[in-house]
């Protein structure tokens, strides 16, 4: 297919211009498997320059953090990357695995529907009935496929997995290899293999990972934004690169409009205003920099198909009561409570939002 016909690009593909500068500019020692050495991961997460070439930060945050997940995978350890929702563990996996191998496809998305054979391996029926057991009836998961070829693999959502499926890992990570029975063989993992798994904090008691699962994995906590700058940093750069891919047909928001969505979003979050003088009703969803981000893309969309390309409080109030208000008749009454008693009286600069956001919900 043609990469302008695809809805998403992997991120090798989107920044295949940074990857290659990095890897062409090379001065520091690679690890078997590698493409490129953890000093140049390291730049091409947190951003700099290769050559004339300048390296996008694709995580706002920690960069000790980042540090520590990148010689996690340099070991023989795998990584578990924890956070709320939106804190970007997915974004950061992928973008680890893009420039570590090359290729941030070998994933397993975590559901409850996710089977053991999706970590291990799985058959063609048809030809197994045909011509028995053999390694071409065998269906490779992107788990043995990392292990082959000495590349990593992602499982997101692991705490979404129900227990066996989880089960399932640890004898992979603890012995490096993959049995098949069937077969009378095992796969040793080549060097360069490891797993890099993310688990939602607000999905713990969903399936709660073993003591012997956690053991096998170095744990990296991702936390949310420090401060309002930082979220909207992170909100500007990722609208940035959005609007490269999509056709939304509307001028990126502008300071203001990024500055009111992730106050309210914060406000909302912890319970209180942003000075800390007035507690609020939080809301039962989580309000992450990720949902700001998707409000954000659905008021451009608004704004470039229906409007003059540029983002209103009209457009703007959509998002935030889709946003804010889903099923619970709590978040309802938090953000009616929010409009009167915060946004009301924030003078001119809110009016025009409040008015909006008001109308919406009568």
């Amino acid at each position: 297919m043609n990469e302008q016909n695809m809805q998403r690009l992997p991120a090798e593909q989107l920044f295949k211009k940074e990857i290659d500068a990095l890897i062409a500019n090379e001065t520091h020692p690679v690890p078997a498997g590698w493409r490129m050495s953890p000093k140049s991961v390291l730049t091409y997460i947190c951003g700099g320059r290769s050559g004339d070439v300048e390296i996008t930060p694709k995580y706002i945050g920690h960069k000790r953090l980042v540090e520590i997940a990148i010689s996690t995978l340099v070991t023989d350890r795998a990584l578990l990357l924890i956070g709320e929702p939106g804190t970007a563990k997915s974004w950061l996996s992928e973008h680890l695995t893009a420039a570590i191998n090359g290729d941030s496809t070998r994933v397993i998305q975590g559901t409850a529907g996710t089977t053991e054979e999706q970590i291990r391996y799985s058959w063609n029926y048809a030809m197994l009935i045909a011509n028995g057991p053999s390694k071409e009836a065998m269906i490779p998961s992107p788990i043995y496929r990392a292990m082959e070829e000495g590349m990593v693999a992602r499982v997101e959502e692991i705490s979404r997995c129900a227990s066996e499926v989880q089960d399932a890992l640890i004898s992979i990570l603890s012995e490096k290899r993959i049995s098949v029975p069937e077969l009378g063989i095992e796969i040793p993992a080549r060097k360069g293999f490891s797993v890099i798994a993310t688990a939602n904090t607000r999905d713990k008691g969903v399936n709660e990972m073993s003591a012997a699962l956690k053991r096998r994995f170095n744990i990296v906590v991702l936390p949310t934004p420090d401060n309002l700058e930082a979220e909207m940093e992170i909100v500007q750069t990722r609208m940035e690169q959005l609007a490269e891919n999509l056709d939304l047909h509307a001028r990126l928001p502008e300071q203001e409009v990024v500055e009111k969505v992730c106050t309210i979003f914060r406000e909302l979050r912890s319970g209180a205003t942003m000075d800390g003088k007035q507690k609020l009703k939080p809301t039962t969803g989580v309000l992450s920099t990720a949902e700001a981000i998707s409000l954000l893309a659905n008021s451009m969309a608004l704004a470039g198909s229906f409007g003059n390309g540029t983002i209103t409080d009209y457009d703007l109030a959509a998002g935030l009561q889709g946003a804010i208000v889903k099923e619970d008749s709590k978040d309802q009454k938090a953000w009616e409570e929010y409009l009167e008693n915060i946004m009301k009286k924030r003078g001119s600069r809110w009016l025009s939002l409040y008015q909006e956001c008001r109308e919406l919900n009568h």
